[in-house]
């Protein structure tokens, strides 16, 4: 038959349930013979949902903790597949910069190269000959206005380098004198007499600007020049008419030359110059120029 008589730890055992429920405590049964195996029985189907709830809980708070740290492992292995990534890439660029560099100085290797062709086959010639056109602005007596001369150009230069020449050179100008009416000597019909004037000269020239297509050159030039002021005067002489003896005197010029090349052989040229002379004992200053082709020929 069975006992309806109360346990005597039933309150002990209440106590321990409570406690186990909460967490707080371990789950002790006392073992009391059959009372004590119904009792445990009783707190065991007592504490099952319970314990379910605390499992619930505790599965529920560990996914919690957990998830932060597997969020924060992820953020971690992007960042460090990006460091990865920006090494790659730096590695590839520090791989590439160079073969780059090479290309590009190969490039600036095969300009240079091919600049220094052209300027070798256009100025290693070793004569330049030319023929052209000129201009001066010359004064044919003391006091007299400066008249117009036109005249002809050529010579003949002979180059030791790519840049140093000697250049010998001949000229002719003419022009018309205006001189006035003169008392006893001249009218209105032979106040314009005309005169010219020859140079030969000979003097170092020396391309300082070199480039494929035009060059640029100094010179200086000194000789002699024939000055024929009275073959125009009806016999009077120059003299009478104010202008310059005849005779011949020393001649000189400083000149920039400038060259433009149509092919290695074959160039433009204008020459910018300060021409001197001496006729009459004293010194004119005469500036003009002069232009025309280059022909090249020879090899150095």
């Amino acid at each position: 038959m069975f006992s309806f008589r109360r346990p005597r730890h039933f309150g002990n055992n209440t106590h321990c349930v409570n406690s186990c429920a909460s967490g707080r405590t371990p789950v002790t049964v006392p073992a009391q013979g059959r009372a004590g195996r119904r009792t445990a029985a009783k707190i065991a189907l007592a504490l099952a949902p319970a314990l379910l709830v605390a499992a619930a809980a505790t599965g529920r708070a560990q996914e919690r903790n957990s998830a932060p740290a597997a969020q924060t492992a992820g953020q971690s292995d992007s960042a460090q597949a990006g460091q990865d990534q920006a090494a790659q890439d730096q590695n590839a660029q520090a791989q590439e910069t160079p073969a780059q560099l090479s290309v590009q100085e190969r490039i600036r290797q095969r300009r240079a190269q091919r600049r220094a062709t052209a300027i070798h086959d256009a100025y290693d010639h070793l004569f330049e000959s030319y023929a052209g056109m000129g201009y001066l602005r010359f004064q044919p007596g003391a006091n007299k206005q400066r008249t117009t001369f036109y005249g002809w150009n050529t010579g003949l230069a002979r180059y030791w380098s790519e840049r140093f020449g000697v250049d010998v050179d001949a000229r002719g100008y003419y022009g018309i004198a205006y001189t006035g009416q003169i008392p006893g000597v001249t009218n209105a019909s032979n106040t314009r007499p005309k005169i010219s004037e020859y140079n030969v000269l000979l003097g170092p020239t020396y391309r300082f600007y070199l480039q494929p297509k035009f060059s640029i050159s100094g010179r200086v030039l000194g000789g002699f020049g024939l000055g024929n002021f009275s073959g125009d005067t009806n016999g009077e002489g120059s003299t009478t008419f104010g202008l310059w003896p005849d005779g011949i005197t020393y001649a000189g010029a400083g000149s920039l030359v400038g060259q433009f090349n149509l092919s290695p052989g074959l160039s433009m040229r204008l020459t910018g110059e300060d021409f001197v002379t001496g006729f009459g004992s004293t010194t004119q200053n005469s500036f003009g120029f002069t232009g025309g082709f280059v022909y090249r020929f020879g090899k150095q």
